[in-house]
């Protein structure tokens, strides 16, 4: 039986602010690890690439509003942040 990817304590280094910005990260965090398991298997942050982030943020924030992009890209930089990739975004 494996255990279920904790993404809380995988972030649990990089979150900072305050109380609601720690909590949105870690749900569109948990979001984003879904859709990309869904779509590549790859169910854990460490099995990621670049490509992989970049899909969700072309193809599946397409259509929605410039401030809901802008938030996932914060929430997708921290993720790169916390795999200490020097990966970069741009919107």
């Amino acid at each position: 039986m494996t255990k279920a990817f904790d993404m809380e304590l995988f972030l649990s280094a990089v979150l900072t602010g305050s109380h609601a910005t720690r909590h949105r990260h870690l749900r569109q965090a948990r979001f984003i690890q879904s859709e990309i398991a869904k779509r590549w298997q790859r169910s854990t942050p460490w099995a990621w690439q670049r490509k992989h982030l970049v899909w969700f943020l072309e193809h599946f924030l397409t259509g929605r509003s410039e401030a809901t992009q802008y938030y996932y890209l914060l929430t997708v930089q921290l993720l790169a942040r916390r795999l200490e990739r020097p990966w970069v975004f741009k919107r």
